[in-house]
């Protein structure tokens, strides 16, 4: 039976004028009770079956007093989680490879690769002032006049040239480093480069999702790398390797494995024949990041026994100084410093700046 107008007016009149104990637990039915209700919508709704028009079939959109307040502890609580802070710390490797679909930028974009620095001073125990090799076009017969103290530099760069291989998956990157040894304090020799290497490089490389000993597996990639000194016999060296990448990451930290395969030459033609039992058939680079400094250390051997077993280790070390600028120490022991320095062990030490960290 539907309730007229007259009677609903005398209703909120008989709730204007009631008493306060009557006021305090108003029937769910009376009218009084709709007036709580914050939604337009739900509030209508209320006044509907306040007034008898229960029969009138709801909206979707104009929930009952119950779903009115169910909604807004919904609402409230998707508000408070939205404004809780990201938990979910940065990934290294993301930052660096683009790895999540969020984080692509497309292609040909040049970005850092390996670290860019400048070492005014960069000292060895032993320089080699004599490179060797099986190979008899690529011994030299006299040493060379060289100091001890030289600077060092290194420049690196990639970009990405195809993004999305296999439909979502897949980049492909290429890279380019370059490394300079300078006899800037050998006046006598006039001053010469003793050792630049050049390294081009092409990577296919895969975002990965998967868990190991508490690390977050995050990165697959296999690659092509030439490296070469770009000189003549005797002093000419280079290689070609196949390269696996295997990118782990926690907090702060990043760990890569790098197992590599040598691409064979023809023993006549190869100028350094040997260089996989010194130089390695595999590295692993640890990166740390911590109160805005950053170490990182590289670990490499020939995977080889007796007296083909030969290894080296790099550590380095950046902190800030004064805005994007950085010091950086690089402190290295074992064979293979430089291309023409792959069979020879010695300890190298070099203090400078850097615009450029790994991560």
């Amino acid at each position: 039976m539907q309730t007229c107008p007259v009677a609903v007016a005398l209703a909120l009149l008989a709730g204007l004028f009631a008493s306060p104990g009557a006021a305090q637990n108003p029937d769910p039915m009376d009218i009084r009770a709709c007036t709580s209700i914050e939604s337009d919508a739900a509030r209508l709704a209320c006044y509907d079956q306040a007034t008898g028009r229960a029969n009138t079939e709801v909206e979707p959109s104009a929930p009952t007093q119950a779903g009115a307040a169910n909604m807004f502890v919904h609402d409230a609580a998707s508000l408070v989680d939205s404004e809780k802070p990201a938990t979910t710390a940065r990934s290294l490797l993301d930052s660096r490879w683009e790895l999540a679909p969020e984080s692509k930028l497309g292609t040909f974009n040049l970005r850092g690769y390996k670290p860019i620095y400048i070492l005014p001073v960069f000292a060895s125990s032993n320089q080699n002032r004599q490179p060797h090799s099986p190979n008899p076009d690529n011994t030299l017969t006299e040493p060379a006049h060289l100091n001890d103290v030289e600077s060092k530099f290194q420049i690196s760069f990639k970009t990405k040239v195809w993004q999305g291989v296999f439909g979502d998956a897949g980049d492909v990157w290429v890279g380019y480093t370059q490394s300079s040894r300078w006899q800037v304090y050998n006046s006598k020799s006039s001053r010469p480069f003793r050792e630049t290497n050049y390294e081009p490089e092409a990577m296919l490389v895969f975002d990965t999702h998967y868990r190991l000993l508490g690390w977050d597996g995050r990165l697959l990639g296999v690659g092509f790398d030439h490296q070469s000194n770009g000189r003549n016999n005797p002093l000419s060296r280079s290689w070609n390797r196949v390269i696996a990448n295997i990118g782990f990451e926690r907090p702060g930290w990043v760990v890569m494995f790098r197992p590599w395969w040598r691409i064979p030459e023809a023993r006549h033609d190869d100028n350094n024949p040997d260089i996989s039992d010194y130089m390695g058939r595999g590295d692993v680079q640890i990166v740390h990041e911590w109160n805005r400094q950053e170490f990182s250390m590289l670990l490499r051997h020939s995977l080889r026994g007796g007296a083909r077993s030969h290894g080296a280790a790099r550590f380095t070390w950046s902190f800030p100084l004064a805005g994007n600028l950085r010091g950086y120490l690089e402190a290295f022991k074992g064979y293979g410093e430089s291309m023409i320095d792959y069979n020879h062990n010695a300890t190298y030490l070099g203090v400078g700046i850097t615009l450029l960290d790994w991560y």
